[in-house]
C-alpha cells in the first residue's frame, strides 16, 4: 500500500497531493503507474483531496491499464481532458455517479475500480508498458514540456465567440479552454494544429498569446501573471513543434465506435486496379517489384506496368529516373489512352538515354499512336535541370512522344502565395479596393487557373485526341500530383464520389509518395523563425480548391460537398487519425501504423458520419465535365478562407434549406409514382370488369423504377 499523501509528483511540482487539484490526482496516477513498468492489482490509498470538497478514493489498476468501464461496457475517457457527462460507472454490482467541474473529475462515492483508458492524453496499456514499444523516458518527455498543466484565469478571444474567462488546461496533444459558465462551449484544439505562437508581453499584467492556426483560424489568450505568460507561450510553442511522430495523438487516439470497414486495406492496388488486371490481363499487370522498396524508396510496393514489361526493364529505367519513380499507370480512359507518371530522366548534359526507360513508355502506345510528355516546368527550368544532372526526354530517342511544359510553380512560391491570400483575407478593415489588389497579388488564383489549365489538357489528350500522357516535373511528387489526380476528377464519373474520391486521394498522394508531414509541417501563418522552409508546400490545397472551383461550376455532379474537401483539408495538417502520417508505403510500414492508429477512411466510411458530407443536389454525371478556366469563372474558396472572418451562418441554413427540400422533393416522387402504379392497376382491374372501355383507357407510362 502506498500512502499519496506523503509522497511527491515529479514532473508537475513538489506539490503535496492534499494541496492538489483532480490533475495532480491523474498524473500522479499515470506517473507511478509507468514507473512501475507492469503493474498488477496494484492499489494506491489516495486520502482525502480537498476537505468537504473532494471525496476519499481507493483505486486498483488492474490489467496495466486505467479506466472506467461504464454499464453498457463502451469506455470512457477520463481525467482533465475528458468531458464526461454524468456517465454512470459500475464497480461491484453498485452504481457511482462521475460530474464534470470546470473540465476536472468529481466523485461522488467513496470507492472506484479503474480498468482502462488514457489520463493526461497518454494511453496506459500493455503495450504502452512493454520497453520495446514505448520508454519512460519518452512519456516524461510530455511532463517536461508542460510546466503548468492547468491555469485559471485565461480570458480568450476567438472568432464568432464572445469572450470567455475560465481555466486553460494543457495536455500531451491539447488545448483546451473551458469557461466557468455552464452551457458555454469549450475549446479543444490539437497542438498539431497550431502554426505560429505570437507573444505580446504587456510588462508586469502578464500578456497575450496569439495562437495562428493551420486553419487560418486566430485564437488569443490573456493570462495576467508574467512568469505564467512565458511558461505557457513556450509550453505551446514547444508542444506545437514536436518532431518525433511517435508522440503524435493518432498513435494515443482510441476509436470509441466500432471499425465498420478498415480503411487501411480498403484502397488497396490490388483492389483498386482489379476490373483493369482482369479484364485486360494481356496489357495489364501488378507488378511487385518494388516488394522491399528497393527500386523506388517513395513507390508502394504494388504498381501497374505493360504485361510486356519484365522486372529488368522496370529497374533499369528506375535506375534512369530521379529517385527511381520510374513510369507507372495512373489511370486508364475508357478509350484505351492512358496516364502515366513518374520524376524526370536523368539525361544530364550529355543526354544519356536508356533504352529500356524507352521501351517501357512506348509500350502503351498502340501501332501508330503518338503520345504527350506534359512537363510541369518551364523550358528554362528543365534546361537547368539537365546541366546538374536531370534532363528530359530528347525527341531524337523518344519520337513518339510530343513534350509540351505546361509550368505550375513550386513549393516556395505557392507557400508565400498562400500566405499572402490569408493575410488579405484576414484584413477586414481594408477598402473593397485594396482588398481586392491585394487577394490579386497573391497570385493563388493564378495559380489555380494554371493548374486546371494543365490538367484539362492532360484530358483533353486523354479523351478527345486518344493519345496517351506522361506527366512528371522533377521529382515527380507535387506538381504531378496535382495534374494526374485533378485530370481524373474531369475524366472519371467515380472520382467525383464520396468513396472515389478518398480512393483517388489514397491512390494519388498516398501511395504515390507525397509527403504529406512534410509539406505540412508548417502553413500560412509559419516563418523562417518558426521551422518554414523550402520542404513545405499547399499543393494538396491546391488540389482541393482545385476541386471545389470545378464543384462550383457543375454543383450536382459530386456526391459530396465542399465540406468533405475542407475535412481532408483539416486532417491533413493536424488529426487523430493515421492516414496522413508518414511520408511514403515505406515509411507508414515501418511506423505501423495500420496496427497502431485509426484510418480516417474507417472514420468517413460510417453511415452516420458520411451522411453529413453528401451534396443533396447529386444527380450521377457519367460524362466528362470540362470546367471553365476563365478568370470570371473562377472565384475565392469563402467557405475555407473566409470561414473565420465572415459568418457562413445563412450559407450553412441554406444547405440545411436546400437538404430538407430535396428529401422532401424525394418523397413526393416515390409517393407519385405509387399513386401512378395504382392508377395503372385500377384501370386495368375497370377493363377487365368492363367498367371501362380498353379504347377509352388512358395510357399510363411508369417510370422506369416503378415499372
Amino acid at each position: 500500500m502506498l500512502d499519496a499523501r506523503k509522497s511527491t509528483v515529479l514532473g508537475v511540482g513538489r506539490t503535496r497531493l492534499t494541496e492538489c487539484s483532480e490533475f495532480t490526482l491523474v498524473t500522479l496516477l499515470l506517473y507511478f503507474s509507468v514507473g512501475a513498468a507492469r503493474l498488477r492489482n496494484w492499489k494506491m490509498n489516495l486520502g482525502p483531496l480537498q476537505s468537504n470538497k473532494w471525496f476519499s478514493t481507493e483505486s486498483r489498476i488492474e490489467h496495466s491499464t486505467i479506466a472506467f468501464h461504464t454499464k453498457n461496457t463502451d469506455s470512457v475517457s477520463v481525467g482533465p481532458w475528458s468531458v464526461l457527462r454524468k456517465k454512470s460507472v459500475q464497480q461491484d454490482c453498485t452504481s457511482h455517479r462521475v460530474l464534470i467541474r470546470k473540465s476536472l473529475l468529481r466523485i461522488s462515492r467513496p470507492t472506484l475500480t479503474f480498468y482502462g483508458t488514457r489520463l493526461y492524453g497518454l494511453p496506459i496499456t500493455a503495450d504502452f508498458l512493454s520497453p520495446s514499444h514505448w520508454t519512460r523516458s519518452l512519456v516524461m518527455e510530455f511532463f517536461d514540456m508542460i510546466p503548468i498543466p492547468m491555469l485559471d484565469g485565461v480570458v480568450m478571444h476567438a472568432p464568432f465567440r464572445n469572450t470567455v474567462d475560465g481555466t486553460l488546461c494543457i495536455s500531451s496533444h491539447h488545448l483546451i479552454l473551458s469557461s466557468r459558465k455552464e452551457g458555454v462551449e469549450e475549446l479543444w484544439m490539437l497542438h498539431r494544429n497550431i502554426d505560429l505562437v505570437e507573444r505580446r508581453p504587456n510588462g508586469l499584467s502578464g500578456g497575450s498569446i496569439v495562437i495562428k492556426c493551420k486553419d487560418f483560424r486566430v485564437i488569443q489568450l490573456d493570462i495576467n501573471s508574467p512568469e505564467e505568460f512565458v511558461q505557457v507561450a513556450a509550453c505551446i510553442e514547444n508542444l506545437a513543434s514536436i518532431e518525433d511522430v511517435r508522440l503524435f495523438y493518432p498513435f494515443f487516439y482510441r476509436h470509441m465506435s466500432p471499425i465498420l470497414e478498415d480503411g487501411w486495406t480498403a484502397f488497396t492496388p490490388e483492389t483498386e486496379y482489379a476490373h483493369l488486371v482482369n479484364s485486360l490481363a494481356d496489357e495489364w499487370k501488378i507488378s511487385y517489384v518494388n516488394k522491399d522498396f528497393g527500386v523506388c524508396p517513395t513507390y508502394p510496393s504494388a504498381v501497374v506496368v505493360p504485361k510486356s514489361i519484365d522486372d529488368e526493364t522496370i529497374i533499369a529505367a528506375a535506375n534512369f529516373r530521379e529517385g527511381g519513380r520510374f513510369p507507372v499507370l495512373s489511370y486508364r480512359h475508357e478509350g484505351g489512352s492512358v496516364l502515366m507518371r513518374s520524376s524526370q530522366p536523368m539525361t544530364g548534359p550529355n543526354s544519356k538515354r536508356c533504352k529500356e526507360d524507352e521501351r517501357l513508355i512506348n509500350s502503351v502506345l498502340g501501332p501508330g499512336k503518338r503520345g504527350y510528355i506534359i512537363d510541369t516546368r518551364t523550358q528554362t527550368l528543365a534546361q537547368t535541370a539537365k546541366s546538374r544532372g536531370g534532363g528530359f526526354e530528347v525527341e531524337i530517342h523518344y519520337p513518339q512522344w510530343r513534350r509540351v511544359n505546361k509550368p505550375i510553380d513550386r513549393h516556395n512560391v505557392l507557400l508565400d502565395s498562400l500566405t499572402k491570400l490569408v493575410e488579405a483575407c484576414n484584413d477586414s478593415s481594408s477598402s473593397m479596393d485594396r482588398w481586392l489588389s491585394r487577394l490579386d497579388s497573391s497570385n493563388w488564383m493564378t495559380h489555380i487557373k494554371d493548374t486546371l489549365n494543365c490538367a484539362c489538357l492532360v484530358a483533353q489528350c486523354l479523351d478527345q485526341e486518344g493519345a496517351s500522357v506522361l506527366v512528371h516535373g522533377s521529382e515527380g511528387l507535387d506538381a504531378t500530383l496535382l495534374v494526374t489526380s485533378l485530370a481524373q476528377v474531369i475524366l472519371n464519373p467515380d472520382c467525383r464520389t464520396v468513396r472515389g474520391m478518398e480512393a483517388l486521394v489514397e491512390r494519388e498522394w498516398l501511395q504515390a509518395g507525397y509527403p504529406f508531414p512534410l509539406r505540412h509541417n508548417k502553413s500560412a501563418y509559419s516563418t523562417a523563425n518558426n521551422g518554414r522552409n523550402k520542404t513545405q508546400a499547399p499543393t494538396f490545397l491546391l488540389f482541393l480548391d482545385c476541386v471545389q472551383q470545378i464543384h462550383q461550376q457543375f454543383p450536382c455532379s459530386f456526391e459530396f460537398s465542399t465540406s468533405f474537401l475542407i475535412l481532408l483539408h483539416e486532417h491533413s495538417y493536424y488529426s487523430q487519425y493515421g492516414t496522413f502520417l508518414g511520408t511514403c508505403e515505406s515509411d507508414r510500414t515501418s511506423l505501423k501504423l495500420a496496427q497502431q492508429t485509426v484510418s480516417l477512411w474507417s472514420h468517413l466510411n460510417r453511415p452516420e458520419v458520411l451522411q453529413s458530407f453528401l451534396n443533396p443536389m447529386y444527380d450521377p454525371n457519367n460524362k466528362v465535365i470540362w470546367p471553365s478556366v476563365a478568370p470570371m469563372s473562377l472565384t475565392l474558396w469563402s467557405e475555407l478562407f473566409l470561414r473565420w472572418v465572415v459568418d457562413q451562418g445563412p450559407q450553412k441554413e441554406a444547405w440545411v434549406t436546400i437538404t430538407s427540400l430535396r428529401e422532401k422533393d424525394k418523397e413526393l416522387r416515390l409517393k407519385a409514382c405509387r399513386l401512378r402504379r395504382q392508377l395503372a392497376d385500377l384501370q386495368k382491374e375497370a377493363v377487365e370488369v368492363g367498367i371501362l372501355a380498353p379504347s377509352l383507357a388512358p395510357p399510363t407510362t411508369l417510370p422506369a423504377e416503378v415499372a
